[in-house]
């Protein structure tokens, strides 16, 4: 499958200067990181590697979405983070020298960057991009904890809802928000089975928490949507 940009797809500059890792570089600088970045293409459902595979470079999602995820013994595939547009996936192993821990696939057409690890080791010498990736890298470990903390410590309506929550915020609306996976992807991110999604959605429905028509959820009652956190 072909790669289909948006209207407004960015340019390789645009892309990094959106991106948290780029964000705040001087003009030179980023012309620095555009000059080793490899343009890749992808249709939707792609494999972009496999848990195993050498880390010898590392991602950034241009346009598109791309689903990290790992496969049970069994074949079950459980989702492990979801990246879009400006964010990095595959950098700790690449700057650890370690094999993928995971796989990668696009969940749509998407237009990744690459960046190898040698050529990015040597731009880490500038200290403005090394800040910045420690920033990143605080983030995620922030995010990865809270993560964690959802799947070991919380019942899957309070995953649901923290989710729920977390879109409202990310798409800055505190009416309704859209999912931008399926049911069953997001089912298998709150570490749950979609069966028992559909349950917890319907119950939140009768509840009069929010209204559920296809990918659009309509907050109703906000704050009792955070009480179930």
């Amino acid at each position: 499958m072909e790669f289909s940009p948006g209207k407004h797809s960015l340019t390789l500059i645009e892309a990094l200067a959106a991106s948290p890792l780029f964000h705040g570089l001087p003009p030179e600088q980023l012309a620095a990181v555009a000059a080793i970045a490899v343009e890749k293409k992808f249709g939707r459902g792609e494999t972009i590697f496999v848990e195993g595979d050498d880390g010898v470079g590392f991602y950034l999602v241009a346009d598109g979405k791309v689903k990290i995820f790992k496969l049970s013994a069994a074949g079950k595939e459980h989702i492990l983070h979801i990246f879009g547009p400006g964010e990095p996936f595959g950098e700790v192993a690449v700057f650890r020298g370690w094999a993928f821990p995971a796989s990668a696939e696009t969940l749509v057409a998407s237009r990744l960057l690459y960046f190898p690890r040698g050529d990015f080791v040597r731009l880490l010498a500038d200290s403005g991009i090394a800040m910045n990736l420690l920033a990143v890298m605080a983030l995620r470990l922030r995010r990865f904890a809270a993560r964690i903390e959802d799947l070991t410590l919380k019942e899957a309506p309070s995953r649901l809802a923290s989710y729920l929550l977390y879109l409202s915020d990310e798409q800055n609306n505190l009416d309704s928000v859209s999912l931008d996976i399926s049911k069953g992807q997001l089912a298998s991110l709150l570490g749950a089975t979609p069966e028992t999604l559909s349950r917890i959605f319907a119950k939140m429905s009768e509840e009069n928490l929010i209204h559920v028509r296809g990918r659009m959820i309509f907050i109703k009652d906000i704050d009792a949507l955070a009480a179930r956190r």
